[in-house]
């Protein structure tokens, strides 16, 4: 008689797997109170209810007609440092960020939160502590953690490694919604800092420092004070908090007229998505504090100025085009009060949707 074969001698145990998924109810539910009455609780359900009432103020407003608005995104290559250090508590808070500053983007406030989290094995322990980070990215950007799916794939990624893909779904009234229209010529650009090489470029900078610098995670580097590994994954800046603080100083007064996410091809890239025909923006080098890992990349790899402006944010994570007349004081809102540092750091000019350089 041929040996019997089981799910566990195919590479998945189903009791290691249950005691994964009864871990991480609390994760979900420690996000609830940020959209209070909102969740729906469905025990054992197979989706997740978010509960849309007009009577319900968002983001100090109350919708009359209201869009919805989806973005979805992963974390890229900067999970290969996670995998070589073993350090996965943030990378959970990267997967947030790269969704919901997309949100943002389209004058949206985030609402719920999903999650894809895919490895070869079953391993609790890693799963908690990618999930605490994506629960503590929710708490930070006040979204409702509503579910997730935990795929088991063996054979599929190597021994110790997974993927993660997140889903965030945001709401805006439809008369608010961003889409660049208002932006004109005279109009400042604000640059919100980035924490550093958020979770873009990291292709380059893994190939700059570990392999042509031959550099370990854990080196410790004197130009940035700190080692390879806790530069690299120090976790995206997530600006819900930033934009609140904006939108509550000026509830009536419409003077965001545009916000790019600064992600893969950096400013230059990015910008002009935003920007309406016949305008373009004028940047100033010099406006902004450059955190010291980019230009420490650019000399050890050698790297064109123009190649580190389309790979990496170089510092500024977030822009925002503004109403002239209120760039000054919209920084420093989000300088004093969101905690962010924040500079008026250029200005719309006539063009063809390009960015310049002043």
């Amino acid at each position: 008689m041929a040996e019997s074969i089981d799910y566990r001698a195919a590479g998945v145990d189903l009791d290691t797997y249950e005691e994964t998924m009864a871990q991480l109810p609390p994760l979900l539910k420690r996000t609830y109170p940020l959209t209070p009455a909102r969740v729906i609780e469905w025990k054992d359900g197979f989706a997740g209810l978010f509960r849309l009432d007009a009577k319900i103020g968002l983001l100090t407003r109350t919708y009359r007609d209201p869009v919805l608005v989806a973005s979805t995104d992963g974390v890229g290559t900067k999970l290969k440092l996670a995998f070589a250090t073993g350090r996965h508590a943030t990378v959970g808070i990267d997967l947030v960020a790269m969704s919901v500053n997309d949100c943002l983007c389209a004058g949206a406030e985030p609402l719920l939160f999903l999650d894809y989290v895919a490895m070869s094995k079953d391993d609790p322990k890693l799963t908690r502590d990618v999930v605490q980070g994506i629960s503590d990215g929710c708490i930070e950007a006040e979204c409702a953690l509503l579910g997730g799916e935990t795929a088991i794939l063996p054979d599929f990624y190597k021994a110790g490694e997974y993927d993660l893909a997140g889903f965030c779904l945001g709401v805006v009234e439809r008369k608010h919604v961003l889409d660049g229209k208002e932006i004109r010529p005279g109009d400042k650009v604000i640059g919100l800092a980035s924490s550093g090489l958020h979770s873009n470029g990291y292709s380059l900078a893994r190939k700059i420092a570990l392999d042509a610098a031959g550099l370990q995670p854990d080196t410790f580097v004197p130009e940035l004070g700190r080692s390879v590994a806790d530069e690299f994954l120090e976790p995206t800046r997530i600006y819900v908090r930033a934009m609140k603080t904006v939108y509550r100083h000026y509830r009536v007064k419409r003077i965001v007229h545009g916000i790019a996410h600064i992600t893969g091809g950096g400013l230059v890239d990015n910008t002009p998505r935003i920007l309406p025909e016949g305008c373009s923006v004028r940047l100033r080098r010099g406006s902004w504090e450059v955190p010291k890992v980019f230009p420490w990349l650019q000399k050890l790899g050698n790297v064109p100025e123009a190649e580190m402006d389309r790979v990496f944010n170089m510092g500024i994570g977030l822009v925002m085009v503004v109403a002239d007349y209120y760039a000054d004081a919209i920084a420093r809102y989000v300088t004093s009060e969101a905690k962010i540092p924040a500079w008026v750091i250029g200005e719309v000019v006539a063009g063809d949707r390009t960015v310049e350089w002043a």
